[in-house]
């Protein structure tokens, strides 16, 4: 093992006095010098030169480990298929589809004629991305008549995208729209303008705009801007028949939608039903009516339907299900298509509009992750769907509703090669302390002894009601193979087993999100999976959070912790109404600049400022430069905080990326060389077996 002993002297940030005052309380914050009074801007000496010196010493824990580290890479780049493409998605009388050139870190985007002849290439993200540290394309929709594409790219990582207007003939860009957009755009329904959103300086997407193609931009029209609620932010959308624009503006918790003809955007709007709190809806058209999803009589949702000249009339459609979680609708013109999970299982139904009948469409194994795919069109000969296991390899299917047959159209070539039938899955339900049964989807190489010898890697989130699926993953085999277990711990504070799974881990019960994992870390030592000090654990953003919370808590139980851009200094942002994000939070962890007992609950439990004279196990923290969710000086902070705490000798590394934001290093391969990083600390601090 390479521990901390074995490098130089690690990096020491300074102490500079720095407290404040609420509710009467006084919180000591020396590290706070590390934001850059300047932010976005960040160009303070100090901060850079701090920054630079825990880089370096990342890069030197890295140089004896390069080896291990390529060879990791290299593993998981030849189980992807560098001449990857997707099955061609049909819209209109185009098909279109993405490759990637062997070697390539970006994609191509083509299209052909549904009738026939040449390949078109109309996005080069290779070029695109020539000469710039990051790039993203955020979004790409081509206008009905198929003469434009609207583009959203980021080439900073700071999440402010500009939209272009591009000529697909030519493949000239024929104007910028904007340069902090967000989302995705929406066509009028006569090509000639589009629909979009842009993001303030606090990063909150705040209004929607809409642009004729040509015009100048100074004439570009607001057609709604969120104003009433500095938490709220703003999206657009249309309906699956194309006929009605929709404008969406909520947070977390609350919502409400207006809707305008697509051919007449600038038309007024007709709001569906006034914000409620605590009341969330979302809505899509076929057939004359508007389709109701909405959580406003049962925590599971339920569906309704209503007349587009009286939208606040809602009549049931679906009801509500204490065991049947309905978490979306397409309303395609044959079938309301509904997303749905029944005790944790994603389910995929086809309702028939007269009959009311449902149809399932069947799934063989018992445990995995299934959604609709991509689907542009309204009247679907088949409805593509997305499907994996964690031991079955994403596959492509369509689905026929009239023979009830699922046609496969692609599976997830592993060039390397991948034989499913050495590898197992389990699904278990480990007992919280609260009697709380949560549910952990485990995948094991055939062989691994159940006898408490053999490492394991446990991976959560944990928040904002978002599911970890038990899909697979092609990087993680190279842990399996070195002996590992691989858990997902599927705990409070996600939606896995319905909407009230995640209001039972935020607000005042956020601490049950962290409980389950350590319970759930527990029971897999009583199941003989491991032993505690063997246990890897990873988890990202509030996952972060998660990470910095257990290792407060039951720092023996780990062996190594991955936390990636870190939520970690809870208190401090949840404080702050100035930071990006912070309003639009306060539903999810509380307000603690207004009420006491949510500012003594967060303090309670943030990460940083739990940080107490302990052993900690290794550490490896990243964050990003440009990150606007999570800022960069809350994983330099709390590295920092617990450099000068913790008792122990163990190793602790962190890694600003300079360049990129809250998703790390773009790129295929760059991404894949963060996460060999990431398993090269897991193994060289947590071991596997032999």
């Amino acid at each position: 093992m390479n521990r901390a002993a074995d490098l130089p002297a690690p990096p020491k940030a300074e102490q500079r006095p720095y407290s404040y005052e609420r509710h009467g309380i006084r919180i000591e914050d020396p590290y706070a010098w590390l934001r850059d009074k300047d932010y976005p801007k960040v160009d303070d000496p100090d901060v850079l030169a701090y920054l630079k010196a825990e880089n370096a010493y990342f890069e030197a824990w890295k140089a004896p480990h390069a080896q291990l580290i390529d060879t990791l890479f290299q593993e998981m780049k030849g189980r992807i298929k560098e001449d990857d493409s997707s099955v061609p998605v049909k819209d209109g009388d185009w098909l279109y589809w993405w490759a990637f050139q062997p070697g390539a870190q970006y994609r191509q985007w083509y299209r052909k004629p549904v009738t026939g002849g040449p390949d078109q290439l109309i996005f080069d993200e290779v070029a695109e991305a020539a000469g710039k540290e990051y790039f993203k394309l955020g979004a790409m929709e081509v206008s009905p008549d198929g003469r434009l594409a609207a583009t959203l790219v980021d080439d900073d990582g700071s999440e402010r995208f500009k939209l272009r207007i591009r000529d697909l003939a030519s493949g000239k860009d024929l104007e910028t729209v904007s340069t902090v957009g967000i989302g995705s755009p929406v066509w009028t329904s006569d090509s000639k303008g589009v629909v979009f959103t842009e993001v303030n300086d606090n990063w909150r997407s705040y209004r929607a705009r809409y642009h004729r193609i040509g015009a100048p931009v100074d004439q570009t029209k607001t057609l709604y801007e969120e104003k009433d609620d500095i938490g709220f932010s703003v999206g657009v959308g249309h309906s699956q028949d194309r006929s009605l624009l929709f404008i969406s503006t909520g947070d977390n918790t609350t919502s409400e939608v207006r809707f305008a003809p697509l051919d007449r955007p600038d038309a007024p709007l007709t709001l569906i039903s006034p914000r409620k709190k605590d009341r969330q809806y979302d809505v899509d058209a076929a057939h004359g009516k508007l389709w109701i999803h909405t959580n406003d009589t049962h925590v599971n949702f339920r569906v309704a339907s209503a007349d587009p000249a009286r939208p606040g009339e809602w009549k049931e459609v679906i009801p509500g299900s204490d065991r049947v979680y309905l978490r979306g609708l397409t309303a395609f013109r044959d079938h309301l298509a509904l997303t749905t999970r029944r005790d944790g299982l994603d389910q995929l139904i086809l309702r028939d509009y007269h009959s009311g009948k449902e149809e399932r469409i069947p799934f063989a194994e018992a445990s995995y992750s299934a959604g609709f795919g991509s689907n542009p069109e309204f009247a679907p000969a088949a409805y593509r769907l997305s499907y994996s296991s964690m031991v079955t390899p994403a596959t492509v299917y369509d689905y026929d509703p009239k023979t009830d047959k699922l046609a496969t159209l692609k599976v997830q070539q592993i060039p390397s090669g991948y034989d499913p039938t050495q590898y197992q899955t389990e699904r278990l339900m480990i007992t919280a302390r609260d009697g709380r049964k949560v549910p952990v989807s485990v995948v094991i190489k055939k062989g691994f002894r159940k006898d408490g010898s053999q490492p394991l890697f446990l991976y959560a989130y944990g928040a904002y009601g978002y599911a970890i699926p038990p899909g697979f993953s092609t990087a993680r085999l190279s842990l399996l193979d070195r002996g590992y277990a691989y858990a997902i711990a599927h705990i409070r504070g996600g939606d896995d087993l319905g909407y009230q799974w995640f209001l039972d881990g935020k607000l005042t019960k956020r601490t049950n999100t962290f409980n389950d994992f350590v319970d759930v870390a527990k029971g897999l030592v009583a199941e003989r999976f491991t032993s505690p000090g063997k246990i890897a654990a990873q988890g990202g953003s509030a996952g972060g959070e998660l990470m910095g919370a257990v290792v407060n808590s039951n720092p023996e139980l780990f062996g190594a912790v991955v936390a990636d851009v870190p939520f970690v200094d809870v208190l401090n942002t949840m404080l702050d109404d100035t930071l990006p994000l912070t309003p639009g939070e306060w539903p999810e962890w509380g307000n603690p600049i207004k009420d006491k007992a949510a500012f003594d609950y967060i303090r309670s439990y943030s990460p940083y400022d739990q940080i107490k004279p302990q052993a900690y196990p290794p550490l490896l923290i990243t964050g990003g430069l440009t990150d606007p969710r999570v800022t960069y000086w809350e994983p330099a902070k709390w590295a920092a905080k617990l450099r000068a705490t913790k008792t122990d000798n163990n190793l602790l590394l962190l890694k600003i990326n300079m360049g990129a934001g809250h998703g790390g290093k773009s790129g295929r391969w760059e991404s894949l060389k963060e996460t060999a990083e990431a398993y090269a600390f897991v193994l060289t601090q947590n071991g596997g077996a032999k």
